[in-house]
């Protein structure tokens, strides 16, 4: 396991991160706590979680993720693990979290920072994201923007100095952003720069081989900005690996949640797993490893958000850092992308 700098802060985390989300739902606490004993025993030191998780988001579940983690963290060295969280932002149809409102205020991100802490059973948290803009965005598979949709926000300004006043209490270290565009990267760090507050250090944004449009905007304003990315659904919520192909297995998200991962109902989607499934074989690698590989491959991933239902499916998923991919294997990959530019953005 390699361990990289995030951007400006003293931070090393592991290449691969462990998502949660399943956590809560589809993931017991025992399960949960099996998942992370086996990944922090492979190097893994960075987790990254949610106040809204597990997903999908209901009132029945709303904090489970982070009450499993905390349960297994307060048995462990607190210093040597990077844990991540995240405030949930307005308009997700999510009323049981603070009566629905979420703007990014200092009576939310106040109650949710205390809260998350509570069920964390820990004095602070490493990485504080705002899980999505608190301004109007298209978000989660939608891409085209409508001005008719704008909404009153809270300044960026104000976000920063309320986040800096979380710092300096020493309850969160750093900020990150999440489903964040390239202009929220941009104006958020210029923002930090001339009023003199923290920066935010991170972007945690989908990127897998059906979705590479971080490759462009994004990944300039990674670069100019020095903020790295934490990508997020590396084997797009599964079908990455393949086994959507023939038909939907039992027990996925997929199939057990209606309406779950549109995004990857787009054209063009089987056709280009298809594929990529095609291009692994060829080098004698899983779906998964190959996905993964790629992913962690990039010059702007800071670390790779992975997430499993089951021990053989993070063993795998792990196994993907002994994975390097030569040139031969990165030109079929992008000769199958010039077919199949990103069906599932």
């Amino acid at each position: 396991m390699q361990y990289n700098q995030l951007s400006e802060s003293d931070l090393k985390v592991s290449e691969i991160c462990l998502g949660t989300m399943t956590y809560g739902h589809q993931n017991s606490i025992a399960e949960a706590h099996q998942q992370l004993d086996f990944a922090v025993a492979e190097g893994v030191n960075f987790i990254d979680a949610a106040e809204m998780y597990p997903v999908p988001p209901r009132a029945e579940t709303y904090g489970l993720t982070e009450t499993y983690i905390g349960e297994w963290l307060k048995r462990q060295q607190r210093d040597k693990l990077i844990v991540a969280t995240k405030i949930a932002g307005p308009g997700r149809h999510i009323k049981w979290v603070r009566d629905g409102g979420n703007a990014i205020d200092r009576h939310n991100v106040k109650q949710a920072i205390d809260d998350s802490l509570k069920r964390l059973q820990t004095d602070y948290i490493d990485l504080y994201q705002i899980h999505w803009p608190d301004r109007y965005v298209p978000l989660f598979g939608n891409r085209a923007f409508d001005p008719n949709q704008e909404r009153e926000t809270v300044a960026i300004a104000e976000q920063l100095s309320i986040f800096a006043d979380a710092i300096k209490a020493g309850k969160i270290r750093y900020l990150g952003l999440s489903n964040e565009t390239p202009w929220g990267i941009a104006t958020f760090s210029n923002t930090a720069k001339l009023l003199g507050l923290p920066k935010a250090v991170s972007i945690q944004n989908a990127y897998n081989l059906l979705n590479r449009e971080f490759d462009w905007a994004w990944a300039e304003a990674s670069y100019r900005e020095n903020v790295g990315l934490l990508a997020y659904s590396p084997l797009a919520f599964g079908f990455l690996t393949g086994k959507y192909l023939h038909g939907k297995p039992d027990n996925t998200r997929i199939t057990l949640f209606e309406g779950f991962g549109q995004r990857y109902t787009k054209p063009n989607v089987s056709e280009a797993v298809a594929a990529y499934v095609e291009v692994a074989k060829k080098h004698n690698l899983t779906p998964a490893k190959l996905a993964l590989a790629f992913v962690r491959s990039r010059w702007f991933v800071t670390s790779t958000i992975i997430g499993a239902t089951t021990l053989e499916q993070l063993k795998e998923n792990l196994e993907s850092v002994d994975v390097v991919l030569n040139e031969e294997i990165f030109a079929d990959v992008d000769a199958v992308h010039a077919r199949y530019r990103n069906p599932a953005p």
